[in-house]
Formats: C-alpha cells, structure tokens, sequence
C-alpha cells in the first residue's frame, strides 16, 4: 500500500484552484490527528516566544499546510518552507502568491546538505524524518540553523506501530520509510549529546487514535490504491465512518498515551 502515489493526486486537484487547496488544507486540519497536535503545539511555542517577530523553518512542507497555518495564526513571522519536490514547492509558491501570504519563502533543498546558520527560533519538521536515511546529519544541521533558545518541533511515526508496520499484511505505509520510526529514548538519544534539551514529548495515535486513522485514512487509502473510482464513493464512506472517526480521535487527543503509533518530540537549543 503506497501513500505518495495517492498524494499526488490530491496534488494534482488542488493545482488549478486556490479555493480547493484552501477547503483541503481544512479537511487535513481535520482528517489528521497529527495536525491537531502538531497545531496545538505549534501555538504554545508561538506564546512562549512572545511577541516578537519570529523566524521558521519548514522542513519538509509538502502541501504547504502547516506553513499556511502559521502564517495565518503565529504572527508575527518569516517562514521559509522548504521540501524535495520541486513541483509540490513551485505549486505552493503560485498559491502563497495568490493569497498575498508575503511572509512566506520557498526553497528547493535537501535536508541532509542544509548549511543555515544560527537563523530560525522554530524548525518544524511533520513526518519528514522517518524519509531519510542519514537522520543523525539532518539533526545536526537543524542544531546549526536555530538560534539559542529556539526550538525544534518534530512530528513522526513511532516503533510502536506507526503506519500500521506491525501488521502482518504484506505492505504498509512503511514501505517509503528509512525506518519503522522513533521512540522518546531514541530520539534523546540523537538529540541530547548536540546540545539539545527536552522540551516536551508525547506519545500519539494510542489506543483511540490508532483505531480513528485506520478508519478515516488506512482504509479509504487501500480502496484508492485498488482503484481510483472509488474517489466516487468516499463521500458515502465518510458519511457513516466520520462521527466515529471524530470521536476517536477527540479521545486520543485529551489523553496521555503510554505509547502510540506517532511521536510529538519537541527540544530547545
């Protein structure tokens, strides 16, 4: 089962249409629960930085979705996102243009070769570092590129499960990943000897959690990956499974999971 493939196509649909990428964003927003923490955190760092005009780094931005998100509600800031792919970032720069989001840069680069220095208070890294292979070179070059105080906030799957690598199905989400995830230890273990301190971990997609992404995506991405039409019968889908889906995910996300298939690990230089 392959997770890129189905991205392009969302891709591809929210090209043309700026009115169509801005309802998806939303439906991200809602459908993930990774976003529900990643946003949650994202606005407590934003207070504890204070009001002062502050400098972010996207790594690894994708569709664009949380740099859309923090130029909207962590005023005031310059975001420079950036990703590998260079068709998802020209698409993101016409769309930022379109909505006058000047605040935000693009770039073309490539995690492991960064050489920023001493430049951002926030990195935010969202299921990025489960892709590369070297992480331990792209933690180093994070460390170089925050200023002192600043922060580094990294959303991933975890070993306990994450996109379902435990399954005894044949494929997973896994398959494009460098690895099955993180733990807490591992990633203080990486993180600590260069200078980073803990800040605040959480364990996510526990009990609750993981049960409402097999539900609103695992599944729904399996039909698509069987065929494309059934685009015409998610809306049916959704339908029934959503209610039960958002309440799962509420669960998951007013708890403090043991472990979970996901990982929010945030340090401070």
């Amino acid at each position: 089962m392959y997770y890129d493939p189905i991205k392009d196509i969302f891709a591809n649909l929210i090209r043309k249409f700026p009115i169509l990428r801005i309802l998806f964003y939303k439906m991200l927003d809602i459908m993930f629960l990774r976003s529900w923490y990643v946003r949650r955190e994202l606005k407590n760092l934003r207070r504890i930085l204070g009001d002062k005009k502050i400098f972010i780094y996207d790594a690894g931005t994708g569709y664009g979705q949380y740099s859309y998100f923090m130029a909207k509600r962590l005023k005031p800031n310059e975001i420079y996102a950036v990703d590998v792919k260079e068709k998802w970032i020209n698409d993101c720069m016409e769309f930022f243009k379109s909505q006058g989001l000047s605040s935000v840069r693009f770039g073309i680069e490539d995690l492991t070769e960064i050489n920023h220095e001493n430049k951002f208070d926030m990195i935010v890294s969202v299921d990025v570092m489960e892709h590369i292979v070297d992480d331990a070179k792209v933690f180093r070059n994070f460390y170089r590129a925050l200023k002192p105080g600043g922060f580094l906030l990294i959303n991933t799957p975890s070993i306990y499960g994450g996109s379902d690598v435990h399954d005894d199905e044949e494929e997973s989400f896994i398959s494009e990943h460098a690895r099955d995830g993180y733990s807490y230890h591992d990633l203080e273990a990486k993180l600590v000897p260069l200078g980073f301190d803990i800040f605040r971990s959480r364990y996510t997609y526990g009990y609750w959690g993981s049960r409402a992404w097999r539900l609103g995506i695992k599944y729904p991405m399996q039909m698509l990956n069987i065929s494309k039409l059934f685009f015409i019968l998610l809306p049916l889908y959704y339908l029934v499974t959503f209610p039960f889906t958002l309440i799962m995910m509420y669960a998951d996300y007013s708890s403090t999971n043991k472990v979970g298939a996901g990982i929010n690990f945030i340090v401070r230089k």
